[in-house]
């Protein structure tokens, strides 16, 4: 039987390691869809080296977490998809899901839980919330309350998204997406901050109608606001895309719930003159100098945090652009200067 005092060392511990790390921040997706990338302690010094300070990973990894151990690193962390249903039914599972992915790695700076992953919408969808639920639960109960519980959403959900002040999710997501504002809203503590994590992409909105949606206002390059919506003026679309889930989230009870960009990049390949290093390199400059500014015209003094997608190029994902998202080739040499 482990002593009581050795138990209540590793909460205190795990406690002092999550108390200052909600400022808002700027991080780099670590996918890890290929069999070339660098080991997991040398993607931690590449992120350190370039001044990178928060890492977002899509499922737990103990070599990943061993690596951020005492790292300085904010980190956001997620359960598979898979996972959601049993989460959503067992309170144990998801105390168990803590103990296994959180409690051992009391030097690792966690600051956001999240749900899954675009798992709306899907046959996980219904089962977000209450899985949400019993993470938080499981959280408090170990005295981990600082750190963040959250989902991650596509835009998909939106079922319209212009102008920004019209935005509403769709008829397929607005139950699944209403319970889980609600729980935000209710919830999950005020403090360090109820948050919606969103993957923005002005990238796929932009080649898929370029006609009508200017390369300027989908890389913060435009010299003048492209359109106004209900008095707030609107120079960029990465912009209108967050306000219009801000406008969705408000629709259903949402009006004290904060964003975080789970993921938002340009590919520097594999879509002709739509995806090159020049593009890619200056939307990301721009995206990064855009949120550390300000928030969006909807909600100006609301900072967002966010991470940029993704740190390397991943030669097992689906040929094409999904291949070249990476700010880093797997031998650690930039795609292009960034930092």
């Amino acid at each position: 039987m482990v002593p009581v005092w050795i138990k209540c060392f590793v909460i205190l511990a795990v406690v002092f390691a999550h108390q200052v790390i909600h400022t808002r921040s700027i991080g780099v997706c670590f996918g890890m869809l290929g069999d070339n990338l660098p080991s997991p302690a040398d993607v931690v010094a590449l992120y350190k080296k370039n001044n990178i300070n928060s890492m977002r990973i899509f499922n737990p990894d103990p070599a990943v977490l061993n690596a951020l151990q005492q790292s300085g690193i904010n980190l956001a962390i997620g359960t598979t998809n898979a996972d959601i249903p049993n989460l959503a039914a067992s309170p144990n599972a998801a105390l168990q899901w803590v103990n296994t992915n959180i409690v051992p790695y009391p030097d690792v700076k966690f600051q956001y839980l999240t749900v899954g992953n675009e798992a709306i919408p899907g046959e996980n969808a219904q089962y977000i919330a209450p899985a949400m639920k019993n993470l938080r639960d499981a959280l408090n109960s170990l005295q981990l309350g600082a750190i963040s519980v959250t989902t991650v959403v596509p835009s998909t959900v939106l079922g319209t998204s212009y102008p920004p002040s019209a935005g509403s999710f769709s008829s397929e997501t607005i139950s699944d997406m209403t319970n889980i504002i609600s729980y935000l809203a209710t919830y999950e503590p005020e403090n360090p901050k109820r948050t919606l994590m969103v993957n923005v992409y002005p990238y796929f909105a932009y080649v898929a109608d370029p006609v009508h949606v200017s390369l300027n206002f989908a890389q913060f390059t435009a010299t003048a606001p492209a359109f106004n919506d209900t008095g707030l003026q609107y120079w960029n679309l990465f912009d209108a895309m967050v306000d219009s889930f801000y406008s969705a989230m408000e629709r259903v009870g949402g009006t004290n719930v904060a964003i975080a960009i789970s993921e938002s990049g340009w590919p520097s390949a594999g879509n002709g003159e739509f995806t090159t290093t020049a593009l890619a390199q200056t939307y990301n400059s721009n995206l990064m100098n855009h949120v550390a500014k300000g928030g969006t015209p909807k909600r100006p003094t609301d900072l967002l945090d966010s991470f940029l997608f993704a740190m390397f190029n991943e030669d097992q994902k689906q040929p094409g652009v999904e291949q070249n998202f990476g700010l880093f080739y797997p031998n650690e040499q930039p795609v292009y200067p960034l930092f």
